[in-house]
């Protein structure tokens, strides 16, 4: 039998990071494997150099979207022409879905015995489960986080497998007092982490808010230690748009500090994102930020989306408020750094917090999965079926 042959594209950061733990483990189940594919430096870290950039493809927001639709076309053109010209047996698309569903569209059009895997799907049970139908006919076998998202698919006769929250399976704990040491930051410090997101639409709507913030709560005690990580693939814009924060901060943008810096972390203030189950799952206590364009504001909240609340941790917790969220109006400076530095001046109220997260990321867990093994092991049984 001749060797699999494996095709992975992710589009953004967070599939990016998938997509290499998936293709890790596949490669630890089968030595002789070709995979090939198209992503990010997390990908390019371990050898699948990406044909094509599609970093344009990281936007947020209706608007946005709409702005890059002819480069997403283009990019969806071109990554079909990519999966065919290598001939693989199985493609896996990570996250992202529109894109996804576009290159899958092209695929299944002009190759339709290459057997397509959708790792991670839209969030169905959360806004326009009408998504379920349309993926079925697009793609062999989903890969889904949650076992409350199998009912939307079963009626249209998708094969489904539950492969748990990824974020997780992430068994990397983090070394806060290595971090600290590396740093220079005293054990004794108070440290806020500022995580301001990894798209670029992000660094514009959600980062100024949390700096400021970060700023204020700085200035209130200058023994205070602030460390901003911003995404790799948005670092350089980040420094342009904030030139002068490594006068007051430590910036980091080695993703090999990423968990380390959160466990060092006596709070953070996050973008909302896949980022929120990480800090959990280190105990690092969190308040989240969010910003987006108010016409795709508008259409989520009167049309598609189903839920009070963005955080998964908030969603699973019978969709009320553990993980405090400022989002749109809400979303300022004054009122987030308010809310942190009546944490960070009452020692309790941050051991409740942390108490808070760990029970709502217990509702999280979904048995004991590493998603990237199962995932993996899924994989490789396309490819051989």
């Amino acid at each position: 039998m001749s060797a699999p042959r494996l095709y992975f594209v992710a589009a953004e950061a967070s599939g990016d990071l998938l997509a290499r733990e998936v293709i890790e483990a596949v490669r630890a189940r089968v030595a002789d494997v070709h995979i090939a594919g198209i992503g990010g430096a997390e990908m390019a870290s371990i050898g699948i150099q990406s044909p094509i950039d599609v970093s344009a493809l990281s936007v947020l927001g209706l608007l946005e979207g709409l702005k890059v639709y002819a480069t997403a076309v283009r990019l969806a053109d071109a990554a079909a022409d990519a999966i065919i010209a290598d001939a693989p047996d199985v493609v896996v698309l990570v996250d992202s879905w529109g894109f996804m569903l576009r290159v899958a569209q092209r695929v299944r059009a002009r190759a339709p015995g290459i057997r397509l895997v959708k790792l991670i799907g839209p969030q169905v049970w959360a806004t326009r489960p009408g998504r379920a139908k349309t993926l079925a006919a697009t793609v062999d076998h989903l890969l889904c986080m949650h076992e409350i998202e199998v009912p939307y698919y079963e009626p249209h006769g998708l094969k489904t497998t539950v492969v748990g929250n990824p974020a997780l399976s992430r068994h990397e704990w983090g070394d806060g007092a290595a971090f600290r040491k590396a740093h220079g930051i005293s054990e004794a410090a108070q440290l806020v982490l500022v995580l301001p997101g990894s798209r670029p639409s992000e660094i514009k709507r959600v980062a100024p808010a949390l700096v400021g913030a970060a700023r204020i709560i700085k200035d209130s005690d200058p023994d205070r230690q602030v460390v901003i990580a911003p995404a790799a693939g948005v670092a350089a814009q980040f420094s342009e748009a904030f030139p002068d924060v490594s006068e007051w901060a430590t910036v980091t943008v080695n993703p090999g500090e990423r968990y380390d810096a959160m466990a060092a972390a006596d709070l953070a203030l996050a973008c909302s994102g896949t980022v929120t189950s990480e800090l959990a799952m280190q105990g690092t206590p969190m308040i989240v930020a969010y910003r987006t364009g108010w016409v795709t504001w508008a259409l989520a909240r009167g049309l598609l989306y189903q839920k009070t609340h963005i955080t998964l941790l908030n969603i699973v917790s019978d969709d009320t408020e553990i993980v405090p969220e400022f989002v749109q109006t809400k979303q300022t400076p004054d009122l987030i750094a308010a809310r942190a530095l009546n944490w960070l001046t009452d020692p309790a109220a941050l051991a409740e917090q942390r108490a808070a997260q760990q029970i709502a990321l217990s509702r999280m867990r979904e048995g004991d999965h590493d998603a990237a093994d199962i995932a993996a092991r899924v994989v490789l049984e396309e490819a051989r079926a």
